[in-house]
């Protein structure tokens, strides 16, 4: 009996060890086979000449070619090489099919992203364009297709996304790539939310509270918006302002927070130990794995630049040539108007306009369901745009229960037209040799304005406002800030502002200049840009960083770039340390944050992820402003407003200054409420939630751990298993105040701390000499999950270290760990 239990036992041992050789000789062979081709020669069509890609110990690419056409072929290979699924999945959020592959749960997004008509716009973008624009999208789609032909009689060179889906990637157009373009701009847009909430308040609180909330620079006076509206007063239903937020942040939930935060500056000779400008760029963004940009270099008669790409364009983004840099940050400005549209009761077909009424213009979107039957979506358009209550179940419901069922919601938005030349821009900019020829390639710029800073090798600095932005009627009294009468032509835009009217610095006379995404025209420029401009934080500590040397080198920009100091934090500190503690952890914490304070003679305090007082600092901070303001605006709302864009002076006014001392007082109690009091109250409702979170310990605790850096994978971040593989997540320090800024949501009941907004890529340029600039993303270069190179950058860019930003030939040909010959077919 012994005996056979042995042979049985022996047997199945064998058994799962052969299944253990064939499970680990399978993910060899995958992660083996599966690695793009990077050394020898490939046949790639299309090609005029032979291309040379030499790649170093990091994966980034330097690309030899030619021609210009060729470049750019190679690049679209390099691109789905390396990033397959990532174009993809952009692809597919251009068109509006997402639930093709991901289900249902994706049918609210395809559905709003039908109604934009992004792919639809970009159709037509691509039919108005020069040839010479056209031959660079195409040879681009092309490189893109050859390298999904190589994945078609060999499905292991996809990466796990394809696999697990059960998805083949399809052909990319040149209107997938115009496309994208636009889906970025969408990123960095964002006004609409913010009239849809300051309607919402406006449900709630009178417009001096509303204008408290959602302070505007310069101050502009909110009107009642009832009489403007006429018969369909109120002017939107009780609830239904928030239900649409609500309803466009679900859709598309990457771009419903403020997520404000990107950084330029540019010194001149006279503030540089080179003799030569220094130019640095950090843009904050969603942390994404892999991250949004793709470092390359290429180099054709005529081409020679490098820096960061995006996967579905052709061009480097934010880089330097052999004679001029530039970065770019968000201008922020208002580009978005809703516009309520009065339907008419007789027929339904017709929308009324100040000339009367005329049809909507209609069309029907068939969108395909994994696992489920297809949906038909008829999308109605106005002159202002489409109609985006439409698409919105519940703000359709809403409308329709409180007896507006005769209005819809319509959107105008500057990119939502076939005049958008923004791709030309970007391919021009890489050709550019000089300021004359950087701000000709700016003209075509549509959006999002952007905040340009330039830098050259003749030691000229500048900076150009560039983008599309809407002109508004004098007597437009709403000014972008509500919702408007569709009828009514003082709400209409009557252009934008003309490109030499935009804002402009040349060889600023103090020798630098600084944009942090602050207000950047003083008040007598003649133009509105925006009102909700980024609080001026970050702006303000840089330009005090570069004044405080004289003169400044790389290494003095990088450590500006890893300033872990939160102003917004110093704002507070005085009040938070007058709590009054009940318990011996609030006294403990108050004992922490006093020794804290001291260390910073004078300084605001650095938020460094191995400190615990960071941590009680912002979770009280988070907790007190729910504290404040919760009580009268709601928690469904108020949630939606710290996302958007919950300014940060309400709160220091709040405890500062004794007019608006008011919030502070719970109406939800009968007693009256000091600010001390909710200030000691939030401290103890802070350190009790935190000490069940991470111990009784606050010594223990650090601010690096409770706020990890999380770059996340689209889509399988949101899969509890999944998310665990694909997502990479590294320690953080800072805040949103902070230059290293950092940004978390705190009404994430998983995560209230962890950061997924930040700087996702790192430049510095050296005009002196361009091969001592440097440059980091905040993952690695490949998208497949197996890739060495998948995550390798992420714990060098926490700890804000950079890679050498090389194009010369013979230093990147000395320091090669891989060489790829690109021909032509035989």
């Amino acid at each position: 009996m012994a005996a056979t239990i042995y042979r049985v036992a022996r047997l199945l041992a064998t058994v799962m060890l052969w299944l253990l050789v064939l499970v680990v000789g399978g993910l060899v062979f995958y992660r083996l086979a599966g690695m793009p081709e990077t050394h020898g020669e490939l046949a790639l069509a299309g090609l005029g000449g032979p291309v040379r890609v030499v790649r170093d110990g990091h994966g980034i690419p330097h690309v030899f070619a030619s021609s210009r056409a060729d470049a750019f072929r190679a690049l679209g290979l390099l691109h789905a090489q390396d990033r397959l699924w990532q174009l993809e999945m952009n692809r597919r959020i251009v068109a509006g099919r997402l639930a093709e592959v991901l289900g249902a749960d994706a049918l609210e997004t395809d559905r709003f992203l039908r109604m934009l008509g992004v792919r639809r716009n970009a159709q037509r973008i691509w039919d108005g364009l020069d040839a010479t624009t056209r031959e660079a999208l195409q040879a681009y789609s092309e490189g893109i297709n050859a390298g999904i032909a190589a994945t078609r009689d060999r499905p292991w060179r996809l990466s796990p996304e394809f696999l697990v889906l059960g998805v083949r990637p399809q052909p990319w157009e040149p209107v997938d790539s115009i496309g994208w373009a636009t889906m970025m701009a969408w990123d960095l847009s964002g006004n609409h939310g913010v009239e849809l909430l300051r309607l919402a308040l406006l449900e709630r609180l009178d417009p001096e509270r509303v204008a408290q909330l959602l302070d505007t620079h310069p101050p502009q006076p909110l009107p009642d918006p009832k009489p403007l509206y006429a018969s369909a007063a109120p002017p939107l239903p009780h609830g239904a302002a928030l239900a649409l937020a609500e309803s466009i942040a679900r859709a598309l939930p990457d771009t419903s927070l403020d997520t404000l935060g990107s950084n330029n500056w540019v010194v001149d000779a006279s503030r540089s130990t080179t003799g030569k400008p220094l130019l640095a760029n950090d843009p904050h963004l969603t942390l994404n794995a892999p991250a949004l940009w793709y470092l390359a270099h290429l180099s054709a008669p005529g081409l020679e630049v490098i820096g960061a790409t995006l996967p579905g364009l052709p061009y480097v983004v934010i880089g330097r040539s052999d004679r001029i840099a530039w970065g770019f940050t968000n201008t922020a400005p208002d580009t978005q108007d809703l516009y309520l549209e009065r339907v008419d009761s007789a027929d339904p077909g017709r929308y009324r306009t100040p000339q009367g009424w005329q049809r909507f213009e209609t069309r029907t979107e068939t969108i395909r369901v994994k696992g489920g039957a297809d949906v038909q979506l008829e999308v109605r358009e106005t002159r202002h745009g489409p109609v985006i209550s439409d698409v919105l179940a519940v703000a359709r419901e809403t409308l329709a229960q409180q007896g507006l069922a005769t209005h819809v919601l319509s959107f105008a938005w500057t990119m939502l037209t076939p005049e958008d030349r923004t791709v030309r821009a970007g391919l021009a900019l890489n050709g550019a040799t000089d300021w004359t020829s950087f701000v000709a390639a700016l003209r075509d710029f549509r959006g999002p304005q952007q905040n340009v800073v330039y830098a050259d090798i003749d030691g000229r600095v500048g900076f150009v406002a560039a983008g599309a932005v809407p002109l508004r009627r004098p007597d437009n009294v709403l000014a972008g800030q509500l919702p408007a009468p569709g009828w009514d032509t003082r709400f209409d835009w009557i252009g934008t502002i003309p490109f030499d009217e935009l804002p402009r610095i040349e060889q600023p006379p103090d020798g630098l200049i600084v944009t942090a995404n602050n207000r950047i025209v003083g008040d007598d420029y003649p133009h509105r840009i925006a009102s909700e401009w980024a609080l001026p934080y970050r702006a303000d500590r840089i330009r005090r960083r570069l004044q405080d040397k004289p003169r400044h080198d790389v290494a003095s920009f990088a450590a500006i770039q890893s300033d872990l100091a939160s102003p917004a934090v110093a704002e507070l500190l005085a009040a938070l340390l007058r709590a009054r503690s009940v318990s011996p952890l609030g006294a403990q914490a108050l004992a922490m944050l006093r020794d804290w304070a001291s260390e910073g003679d004078g300084d605001a305090p650095v938020l460094s992820p191995d400190r615990p007082e960071p941590l009680i600092a912002v979770a009280w901070i988070d907790r007190l402003r729910r504290e404040v303001f919760v009580d009268e605006v709601g928690a469904r709302l108020f949630a939606q407003l710290e996302r958007h864009r919950m300014r940060h002076p309400a709160l220091r006014s709040a405890l500062h200054d004794a007019r608006f001392a008011h919030w502070c007082d719970d109406v939800g109690t009968p007693e009256r409420e000091s600010c001390d009091d909710i200030v000691t109250r939030a401290l103890e409702a802070t350190m009790a939630a935190l000490a069940s979170r991470h111990g009784s310990d606050p010594r223990r605790w650090r601010w690096g751990d409770a706020h990890p850096s999380v770059s996340t994978h689209r889509p399988f971040g949101r899969h509890w298993l999944l998310s665990r593989m694909f997502d990479l997540r590294v320690p953080a320090g800072g805040d949103p105040s902070s230059i290293n800024a950092a940004r978390h949501d705190p009404w994430d009941e998983a995560e209230p701390f962890a950061n997924r907004w930040a700087a996702s890529l790192r430049a510095i340029f050296d005009l002196s000499d361009p091969d001592r600039s440097q440059f980091m993303i905040s993952t690695g270069q490949s998208g497949h999950l197996l890739s060495p190179h998948y995550g390798d950058l992420a714990r060098r860019w926490a700890a804000v270290e950079y890679l050498p930003m090389v194009s010369s030939r013979e230093r990147v040909e000395r320091e090669a760990a891989a060489v790829l010959t690109l021909m032509p077919p035989r």
